[in-house]
């Protein structure tokens, strides 16, 4: 897994490529709520992510829960057909704010 971030008009963004699995599942939560801590707008850019497993799916909850107690967004966009189909099957696609 590869995390880069670009910061814009006080959005970051995200893009995050490769693989979400319990082998680098702590620093993706780690880096994603560091983010979502200094931003009030986080967009998460999936174009290149092409597998997320359980324990990924669970950061992604926890973090749509955090930011929407405080009014904030979370943008997920760029979801490839696979990891849309993995959102799709666990139910996420209606707990996400996913932009097509």
């Amino acid at each position: 897994m590869e995390i880069n971030e670009v910061s814009q008009d006080g959005t970051i963004m995200l893009c995050i490529s490769g693989e979400i699995d319990g082998t680098n599942v702590d620093e993706f939560e780690n880096r994603v709520n560091d983010a979502a801590d200094r931003t009030s707008s986080l967009v998460l850019d999936l174009g290149n992510l092409e597998y997320v497993s359980s324990a990924g799916l669970r950061v992604f909850l926890t973090l749509q829960k955090k930011v929407k107690q405080r009014g904030d967004s979370v943008i997920i966009k760029n979801v490839n057909e696979e990891v849309m189909d993995i959102f799709s099957v666990t139910g996420f696609v209606k707990l996400l704010n996913i932009e097509e």
